[in-house]
C-alpha cells in the first residue's frame, strides 16, 4: 500500500479510506468488526464515520461500533487514523446540532465518549453552517485542538467560496485551517470540478470523495440486473436516466478486462486534489475487491474515453465563461 498525504499535511493515510456509514444499519457489529480488521490487515488506516451515523440502529450507533472495536486493543486504535463529522442533529433541544461554539464543544465530547478515544484525528463538519461565523466556528476548534481532542480539521459538502472564506479566516487567526473536504464526486457527479477542485487544491486540501460509484450505478448494476439480481427502486429509477451512459461505460470495463467499480475508483484516484476515496462496503468481499483499483493504471486514451462517457468541466473553474 502506498500511502499519501493528506492535503497538504504530514499525516500519511492509504488512498482509499474505509466509510463506516453501513455499520449497524446494514453490517452486523460481528461483521463490522471483521471488516475493519481484514481493513488493517490490508493496509487500509484511514476510516471515516460521523455521529449521526446509526440510522434505524440510533443516531451515534455508528461510532459506538468502532468505539467498541478499538477497545479490544491489539493497536487498534493506534494503527487508525479516524475521522469523525459533526453538524446534523443529535437530539430534539436547541443546540444539539449545527456548528455553534457549544455544539462542536458538545458533540466532540459526545463522539470521544463513543468512540471511546481520548483524540479525534479529522473532526470534520458535515455540512456548511450558513448561521454560524467561521471566526466562531474556527476559535471552538482551536480550542478542542489546545485540549488534545482533536488534531485537524475538515469539512465536508462545501462550495468552493466556503472553502476560500474558511481558508483565509483561519490565516487570519494563524490556524492552519482545513486539511480535508469530503464532497459527492464521482463520474456521473462532476460538479465538484466547477470549483470545488479548483479552490481544495490552490489551498492544499486533499478532497476525499463520497458515493465514488454513484450509490451503486457504477458498481456494474447492469450485470447485477442481468444475473437477476433485484435493485431498490430509487437505483431503477437513476438507471432508466443515465442507461446510455452506463451501458457505454460497463462496456469500456469490459474492455479493460476490469470491475466497473473498481475503474471507478481508480478514475478518482487520478483527479486534482483527490486523497482518497470513502468505500462503504457491507460485506468482506466488496472490502477486498475494492482493492484493485489503487492498482489499476489508467493511460490518457482510457481517460480520454471516460470523459467522452461522462463529461466533466475541463476548463474549471472558468467554465461558464468564454
Amino acid at each position: 500500500m502506498d500511502y499519501v498525504n493528506l492535503g497538504r499535511s504530514g499525516l500519511k493515510v492509504s488512498p482509499l479510506c474505509l466509510g463506516t456509514m453501513n455499520f449497524g444499519p446494514l453490517t452486523s457489529e460481528e461483521d463490522s468488526f471483521a471488516i475493519m480488521d481484514r481493513a488493517h490487515e490490508l493496509g487500509i488506516n484511514f476510516f471515516d464515520s460521523a455521529n449521526v451515523y446509526g440510522r434505524q440502529a440510533g443516531r451515534g450507533a455508528t461510532e459506538q461500533i468502532v468505539g467498541r472495536w478499538f477497545a479490544q486493543g491489539g493497536q487498534r486504535r493506534e494503527k487508525t487514523v479516524i475521522a469523525t463529522k459533526l453538524y446534523g442533529s443529535m437530539g430534539d433541544w436547541p443546540n444539539e446540532g449545527m456548528l455553534s461554539a457549544l455544539n462542536i464543544r458538545r458533540a466532540c465530547d459526545a463522539s470521544l465518549k463513543r468512540l471511546q478515544t481520548d483524540y479525534i484525528d479529522i473532526y470534520q463538519a458535515h455540512h456548511v453552517d450558513r448561521d454560524t461565523p467561521f471566526e466562531e466556528f474556527w476559535e471552538a476548534m482551536e480550542v478542542l485542538r489546545l485540549q488534545g481532542k482533536i488534531l485537524y480539521v475538515g469539512s465536508s459538502n462545501f462550495a468552493g467560496w466556503h472553502l476560500a472564506k474558511a481558508q483565509e479566516t483561519a490565516k487570519q487567526r494563524n490556524f492552519f485551517g482545513l486539511v480535508t473536504e469530503q464532497s459527492h464526486y464521482n463520474l456521473l457527479t462532476r460538479t465538484a470540478e466547477l470549483e470545488v477542485l479548483p479552490a481544495a487544491q490552490d489551498y492544499g486540501i486533499g478532497v476525499i470523495p463520497w458515493s465514488p460509484l454513484a450509490s451503486g450505478l457504477l458498481g456494474g448494476v447492469l450485470r447485477k440486473i442481468d444475473k437477476n439480481r433485484s435493485a431498490a427502486d430509487h437505483m431503477v429509477r437513476e438507471l432508466e436516466k443515465h442507461r446510455d451512459k452506463i451501458e457505454q461505460y460497463e462496456q469500456f470495463c469490459d474492455e479493460l478486462g476490469e470491475d466497473p467499480a473498481n475503474v471507478a475508483l481508480a478514475w478518482l484516484l487520478t483527479r486534482p486534489a483527490v486523497v482518497s476515496p470513502i468505500i462503504g462496503p457491507r460485506t468482506m468481499e466488496q472490502l477486498e475487491g475494492s482493492l484493485r483499483a489503487v492498482e489499476i493504471q489508467l493511460d490518457d486514451k482510457a481517460l480520454a474515453r471516460l470523459d467522452e462517457i461522462f463529461p466533466g468541466h475541463r476548463t474549471a473553474p472558468e467554465d461558464y465563461a468564454w
